[in-house]
């Protein structure tokens, strides 16, 4: 869902009014770390897994009864050495298949190990998982909020009780709580949860776009209290740095812009049926790897991605 997003790591680096040397290792200070590294091979360029966690933290949401966590939101970005960066959603409804069972992908955490879904992710991308950042659904309220809100857009009058999300058609500056419910709302969204994931890179445009800008970077306080909300609610993998975070921060500011790339994975069937499973989303394997490919070595041109992007064109 967009997330706290590490543009504001560059962000308490610039502004912090500290050395370098000490802005640099309070940050690190802060960094709440995990294992999720698999030992895949590299490849091409760095990828990043940003994963938004649906564990319960007295936010609103529509799986209140969700035990443990889920990981709600699911994104690839990557910065390949050379061309555009790309940040690409993966459903959350996505089926994958571990030691012969079946399941959705946003459940492989919860019922296996974090190592395990950066290495169904790598299975799909055909791509080195280079670092993992997981942020709870809490941070989002925090950071918007501590921005003053950001201005987010939707063409349609929405009254979603599951989300709670009541939403006048067309675009407004929305506060963490109406933000966290944009990102989260899909069932009132005739694309379900593609919709729903469009959003979500709506909403981390519109974080980077509020948290990078002039007013927010020349304030002092702002931008402390920014970047203290992020670090709070985000655990990164075990290699995570100062420096890895400010890589990431750059390639979602590229992603974001009019050179980037964004979109959806490609899908064969988005209501896949199997049973004790339910219906889920077969996603295309040759697609798919082609794809990462393309955008870990730089060479995918400019724009909107996946099967969804494909149907609207």
């Amino acid at each position: 869902m967009g997330r706290v997003i590490l543009a504001f790591f560059l962000a308490v680096i610039l502004a912090l009014g500290l050395s370098i040397f000490s802005a640099w290792n309070w940050v690190d200070g802060q960094l709440n770390k995990q294992s999720w590294l698999t030992n895949k091979a590299d490849t091409d360029g760095e990828s990043w897994l940003i994963l938004g966690s649906d564990e319960r933290e007295g936010t609103i949401g529509d799986a209140g009864d969700v035990t443990g966590f889920r990981t709600d939101t699911i994104l690839v970005l990557t910065k390949p050495k050379s061309g555009p960066s790309s940040l690409i959603s993966i459903p959350r409804d996505s089926l994958v298949e571990i030691d012969q069972s079946y399941m959705k992908i946003n459940a492989v955490a919860q019922l296996y190990s974090g190592k395990q879904l950066v290495n169904e992710v790598e299975d799909i991308t055909g791509q080195k998982i280079n670092h993992v950042a997981m942020v709870q659904f809490g941070g989002l309220v925090k950071v918007v909020d501590t921005l003053g809100g950001v201005e987010l857009c939707y063409n349609q009058d929405v009254s979603d009780p599951y989300s709670q999300l009541n939403w006048t058609a067309g675009c407004h500056t929305a506060d963490g709580t109406t933000a966290l419910a944009f990102s989260r709302m899909r069932y009132a969204d005739a694309q379900g949860d593609f919709g729903r994931a469009a959003r979500q890179r709506q909403v981390i445009n519109a974080i980077v776009k509020k948290g990078t800008s002039k007013d927010t970077l020349l304030n002092f306080g702002k931008v402390k209290k920014v970047a203290e909300a992020a670090l709070g609610s985000v655990t990164v993998d075990e290699k995570a740095s100062t420096s890895s975070l400010m890589r990431m921060a750059l390639a979602f500011k590229s992603a974001s812009g009019d050179q980037g790339i964004s979109g959806s994975v490609y899908w064969t069937d988005p209501d896949y049926y199997v049973d004790g499973v339910g219906s889920s989303v077969l996603l295309d394997e040759d697609k798919n790897l082609e794809l990462f490919s393309e955008l870990a070595k730089g060479t995918h041109q400019a724009g909107t991605v996946g099967t969804l992007a494909e149907q609207q064109s």
